[in-house]
């Protein structure tokens, strides 16, 4: 199906939901070196909740928390945990764009809205995605302010980027059967084509399994897995995050670097943990990939997984979750030409989750 009526441009920012969004910039700036850009809150004008922007170059988090305990954030929080509310894109015509995914059968949770201050126009709308997470879009041709009306500019340096460029796709976790109605979805209401389908076969473990299908958009630019659990001897990781979060959600972004042993070796410094698989991942890898720009000695040092595809080949790396609970991660990758998702590391990195399973006694 055409993705003519929705001209997506990019990603244009990720909210999270989190507990405290002042302690979450500061994670953020001082461990993954996203700038403070721009804040909302009291100071602002904003009653009910504050807000911090943080960037690192095309990637932008917003973080959000409330200000009082009977609030829609402050109860997301309490269910979920810190977590992904919003994917916002990028629209050059929202007004197109929201009128046809509702033609489509979208469930608006946001009609078209305008905003604007002395910086410009700025319009959002809102869609019902997989459970308490939305899809927002945002058309911002008409506004060059810092983000949107009601920010105030952050005049901070922030701690050095670690050199995260863009979002390479994010990952939605659903329930057992629902990974196709969501496929769908995307065709339907997006535009979107189905670029890979994983099965059980290609993803799992002698314990547990996992099916995916990658949905594919905005020529090529936007790409949003979706994983479902598969009948296993165990409980999968699908299963333990939908236990976890209680309900499907945001699993993990993926963000491009251009030099991705620089990026993991200053995540390190800065005591990131990321998953390791066994040494013996290592051993073959130089037969399986063949000639790369990398030094093999140093992808091992640094735990970095390597895949190759007819295209080329890739780099990919993954934190452990980056709160208590065993839901949200992040990954780090580095395209030469691939367009695949690491299906050759998939059964040493789902031995190195099953281990991280085992230890928090839920495998």
């Amino acid at each position: 199906m055409s993705s003519d009526f929705m001209p997506i441009k990019a990603y244009d920012h990720v909210e999270f939901y989190v507990g405290n969004a002042k302690q979450a910039a500061h994670f953020y700036d001082k461990v993954f070196g996203f700038k403070p850009v721009a804040r909302c809150g009291l100071e602002t004008g904003l009653r009910d909740r504050a807000s911090y922007l943080m960037q690192q170059g095309q990637v932008r988090f917003l973080l959000t928390s409330a200000l009082h305990p009977d609030h829609e954030i402050a109860r997301h929080v309490a269910l979920h945990g810190d977590g992904v509310k919003a994917i916002a894109l990028e629209v050059n015509d929202i007004e197109q764009t929201m009128r046809e995914a509702k033609t489509r059968g979208a469930t608006v949770l946001q009609p078209v809205t305008t905003l604007e201050d002395a910086h410009g126009v700025i319009k959002i709308g809102a869609l019902r995605y997989a459970g308490d997470t939305i899809f927002r879009f945002v058309e911002r041709r008409h506004y060059r302010g810092a983000f949107m009306p009601g920010y105030q500019p952050i005049e901070a340096h922030g701690t050095p980027g670690v050199g995260l460029a863009a979002i390479d796709h994010i990952v939605t976790n659903v329930h057992l059967g629902e990974m196709n109605h969501w496929a769908s979805w995307y065709e339907q209401i997006m535009g979107f084509s189905n670029l890979i389908h994983f099965t059980e076969k290609d993803i799992s473990t002698e314990y547990s399994a996992l099916m995916s299908k990658v949905m594919e958009g905005g020529g090529g630019k936007i790409k949003f897995p979706i994983n479902e659990p598969a009948e296993g001897r165990k409980k999968s990781q699908i299963e333990e995050f939908l236990d976890y979060y209680q309900g499907p959600g945001v699993q993990h972004v993926a963000m491009n670097t251009r030099d991705i042993c620089a990026t993991v070796r200053e995540l390190r410094n800065r005591d990131i943990d990321f998953l390791r698989v066994p040494d013996t991942y290592y051993e073959e890898l130089p037969d399986r990939i063949g000639r790369i720009d990398e030094d093999y000695k140093e992808l091992r040092d640094l735990g970095i997984l390597v895949d190759r595809d007819d295209d080329g080949y890739l780099l990919q790396i993954f934190t452990a979750p980056v709160q208590d609970r065993p839901t949200l991660f992040f990954e780090v990758i580095e395209r030469h030409g691939c367009r695949g998702f690491g299906q050759g590391n998939f059964k040493a990195l789902f031995v190195s989750i099953e281990r991280e399973q085992e230890r928090r006694g839920n495998l």
